[in-house]
């Protein structure tokens, strides 16, 4: 992993590092506390020979490093430590007690350091005191047994034992220190790993990685989509308004040579935003004032007619089975003058029924009747009726979710597109975190020429917006009625002709 692409991990998991940094203070903090904090007491000894009665100073010398670590050993034996429970009285074993004490000789000196340790500083004082007599005494009864010679081995107190207030154990600063370096360490890991698992949608070139499609547009998460779900509810510059301009935009550019008329917007699986997409992409096309038709070929999830205010009695099926006329069952959606032909009755077969001549008639009908036609189609993955629709469109439009859908659903979604023989025109990418916009890149929006005041924007969306029409977003009245009546041709729309009867 490269430094950039390192440094890109951290800005989208910054969150779980943290967490775990804190994790492991916390952790480190409350370990600290809840330990019994052990205190110190150390007191050095010298031990000495009568260099009179050996035979000479270097003899000597010799003689005690030899013997000093055997010394320092006796220093926690059980035999000492018993003495010491019997001179003080003490509540423990001598097995016990020898694990407080510990001895050990200073490197290249006859010099021993006896430390006592205990959870009471002043006890761990006292029985450092008394250890440190003991072993004078002890080490003179082992020089001078079974002789009653002098001993030729001296022991001196050089340090007594010292009252020490500060614990040794848990060094409260150490271990906060190490618990964040650790949790640190651990974020780092936990966050590499993530990504490096994670198959998710997250960059443009995660989409690149499986089709050569561009990204059209990405529309950014909105926490007020539930209040205001469509584009006639928003402000004529928020946000998720400029998103679906873009993507109305970029549709011109797909295929200058053969304008879609009929586009298929479909998902890999459920909950990716695909019907909003389908119903704002249909609404932002509306706007324009072309004669625009969207439908609801999700005939086992239908939302588009719930969505738009209209009613979801009457539609796609009543007009294929004879029980309306195809004129009575397409109804509008007032404040963005948007035909709706919802879904009408769930059947028992959707697939069978979108792939009968009947609908494809249908929907060859419409294509002369209206500018541009949106079909809301089912994901891709779970049932093969998005797969029937792409037939019966120019292309179809994919919805991916950011952070959810996998690059693996986005295959196999691009391979059932192509295996029928269809087109896929473009991604669009659903519900973008905010931070993680500038991942995705506008393919065509940013290859145009640009303006003088922004030199990102093409001129073609500023003669768009000036010639955009203003239109009431109040209110969302439902009727059923036929077609308006198309305007005229212009250039970018072509011929009008009324709804078939």
């Amino acid at each position: 992993m490269e430094l950039k692409q390192f440094l890109l991990v951290l800005r989208r998991r910054w969150r779980s590092v943290v967490a775990v940094f804190l994790l492991g203070i916390g952790v480190s903090t409350g370990v600290s506390l809840a330990i019994t904090p052990t205190y110190q007491s150390t007191a050095k000894v010298f031990l000495a020979v009568d260099v009179s009665n050996a035979t000479d100073a270097y003899a000597a010398s010799f003689f005690l490093n030899s013997r000093a670590q055997s010394y320092a050993d006796l220093a926690h034996s059980s035999e000492l430590a018993e003495r010491v429970i019997d001179v003080l009285d003490l509540d423990m074993t001598p097995a016990e007690l020898s694990d407080h004490i510990s001895s050990e000789v200073v490197e290249e000196t006859s010099l021993i350091t006896i430390t006592v340790t205990d959870t009471d500083p002043r006890r761990a004082q006292v029985i450092a005191d008394v250890v440190t007599s003991e072993f004078q005494a002890y080490t003179e009864e082992l020089e001078t047994a079974g002789s009653s010679s002098d001993s030729q081995i001296f022991v001196r107190v050089t340090d007594a034992p010292e009252y020490n207030a500060d614990p040794v154990d848990p060094d409260l600063v150490l271990n906060i220190i190490a618990g964040a370096l650790i949790g640190l360490l651990l974020g780092l890991t936990l966050a590499v790993s993530r990504e490096l698992l994670d198959r998710t949608v997250r960059t443009a070139e995660h989409i690149g990685e499986v089709t050569d499609a561009p990204v059209l547009a990405s529309i950014g998460f909105d926490g007020d989509i539930r209040g205001a779900p469509l584009l006639t509810d928003l402000g004529a510059f928020a946000p998720r308004t400029e998103a679906f301009r873009l993507l109305r935009t970029n549709l011109q550019f797909i295929d200058l040579d053969q304008r879609a008329r009929v586009l298929v917007v479909t998902s890999a699986v459920p909950g990716e935003g695909k019907t909003m997409t389908s119903t704002n992409l249909a609404i932002a096309l509306a706007q324009t004032g072309r004669t625009v038709l969207i439908i609801d070929a999700d005939l086992r999830r239908p939302r588009v007619a719930s969505s738009l205010g209209v009613d979801p009695a009457i539609g796609l099926t009543t007009a294929l089975v004879g029980k309306a006329q195809i004129e009575d069952a397409i109804q509008v959606h007032e404040p963005s003058g948007l035909h709706v032909l919802a879904s009408g009755a769930k059947p028992p077969n959707p697939t069978e029924i979108l792939q009968s001549r009947v609908t494809h008639d249908l929907i060859r009908r419409l294509r002369q009747s209206y500018d541009m036609i949106i079909i809301d189609a089912p994901p891709l993955l779970p049932v093969a009726d998005a797969s029937v629709l792409t037939t019966l469109s120019d292309g179809a439009i994919l919805v991916v979710r950011h952070g959810q859908t996998t690059r693996d659903q986005v295959t196999d979604a691009v391979n059932r597109v192509s295996q029928v023989g269809g087109r896929l025109y473009g991604v669009v990418v659903n519900m973008v975190a905010k931070r993680a916009i500038g991942s995705y890149y506008y393919y065509y929006y940013e290859e145009t020429s640009p303006t003088k005041d922004n030199p990102r924007r093409s001129a073609a969306p500023a003669k768009e917006a000036r010639s955009r029409k203003t239109r009431s977003s109040n209110g969302g009245g439902r009727r059923a009625a036929k077609p308006a009546k198309a305007p005229k041709p212009d250039d970018d729309n072509g011929s009008h002709k009324a709804p078939p009867a």
